[in-house]
């Protein structure tokens, strides 16, 4: 089932109980949460930027996307300055470590490593409110309006949404941008190569910024081994799916794009002949409020004279 917006009726609600349709059916919240949980490292950092009572959140794997208590990297500092505890780490779905806050409403991801859809009956049977979104096919800020909604704070929707555009403004009259493609692509993260569709939320950030993204070709199509907001290909026709005259990396660092450079089956690529790779920073593989911020602060220098 396909998350529903609140019809404008219901998105117009001052109080409580409020109704909201989601991936697991339909959450009726008595009164505004004041205890919330994360069971999705991938939606805490937007529970965090819209200033929700967040208790615990579950970490991912502690690794180069992560601090070393498994908190990405983009919402790691305000996460700890507000006191969020671990709730479970490595993904690992712990009953008991839900059932001890004793939560107004445990937030969780019906898609990706995260996903708790499997538990999610059990929860509802035990008297848990359960709020869960599909992150692979909303961008953060649809995410934030749902967010915002179920725990009653519009007012912070509006408040990261102006502040981010604002942002954006802000280096997009700073920036000279070429007049040309641009490609988004993730490169030999944990083996695999892809390239990002232009409506996927990174190119969504760049396009902001003035970009024009492009995806892979269209004859490509019989050759994308999974597709999402990002098509997946094998390394070997990686060169022929990369069409921007620029390249954007996901997750990258300076020596991830020194390795990007040095790949032989991608000498010929254009933006490689043309010294055209840039990072968009590690923390770019998902795209919050925070990260987003990230993107724009890494990216913008580079066409900044």
């Amino acid at each position: 089932m396909a998350l529903a917006l609140p019809a404008a009726a219901a998105m117009a609600e001052d109080g409580w109980p409020r109704t909201i349709d989601h991936e697991a059916g339909t959450l009726t919240l008595s009164e505004k949460p004041e205890t919330v949980i994360s069971t999705s490292p991938s939606l805490t950092g937007t529970l965090l930027a819209l200033d929700v009572p967040l208790e615990a959140t579950a970490t991912a794997m502690i690794g180069g996307m992560t601090d070393d208590t498994g908190f990405f990297l983009q919402w790691a500092e305000p996460a700890h300055a507000r006191g969020v505890d671990v709730l479970y780490t490595n993904l690992t779905f712990d009953f008991e470590a839900v059932l001890a806050r004793d939560p107004d409403l445990v937030v969780g991801s019906s898609t990706g490593g995260d996903s708790i859809e499997p538990y999610v009956a059990e929860l509802q049977a035990m008297g848990i409110p359960v709020l869960l979104l599909d992150y692979g096919d909303k961008n953060w800020l649809e995410l934030a309006e749902v967010l915002g909604h179920a725990t009653g704070h519009e007012a912070d929707v509006d408040r990261i949404t102006d502040t981010f555009a604002a942002r954006t403004a802000e280096a997009k009259a700073a920036m000279t941008i070429p007049e040309s493609t641009a490609s988004v692509v993730s490169y030999n993260f944990v083996g695999t190569y892809s390239v990002a569709k232009p409506e996927s939320a990174q190119a969504r950030v760049l396009s902001d910024m003035g970009f024009t993204v492009a995806g892979i070709p269209d004859d490509m199509r019989g050759l994308v081994q999974r597709s999402r907001e990002i098509d997946f290909i094998s390394h070997e026709n990686l060169p022929a799916a990369i069409t921007g005259d620029t390249v954007f990396l996901m997750r990258a660092t300076q020596e991830d794009v020194k390795a990007f450079m040095a790949d032989p089956v991608l000498a010929n690529v254009p933006a490689v002949k043309a010294g055209r790779v840039y990072s968009m920073g590690p923390t770019s593989f998902r795209v919050d409020y925070y990260s987003g911020l990230d993107i724009i602060d890494t990216v913008a220098p580079y066409f900044t004279e």
